[in-house]
């Protein structure tokens, strides 16, 4: 079953499923800054465009496409997008 997600006022929209790797969501975000918690491990990928990413004890860094972070359970991450961003996350 496709479950649709709805964050920050509709800025950032995601549909999820299970995999057989775990549960997945592709998304997509538009320009704005975001904090999210997790609840569990999420490894991000980004598909298309580029967002800045400040994990938990780091530095800012810029992910584009192709590149992945991960970000640990039960904690928050602070995102920056300038342009569009689409995404894919595996919740481990």
């Amino acid at each position: 079953m496709i479950k649709h997600n709805e964050y920050f006022e509709g800025k950032v929209q995601s549909l999820g499923m299970d995999t057989e790797a775990g549960y997945a969501t592709v998304g997509i975000m538009e320009p704005g800054k975001y904090t999210f918690s997790t609840s569990s491990e999420e490894h991000m990928t980004v598909v298309e465009g580029s967002m800045r990413v400040r994990l938990p004890g780091k530095d800012w860094q810029v992910f584009g496409p192709e590149e992945t972070f991960i970000v640990p359970k039960d904690t928050s991450f602070d995102l920056e997008v300038e342009a569009d961003v689409a995404y894919l996350c595996f919740y481990k």
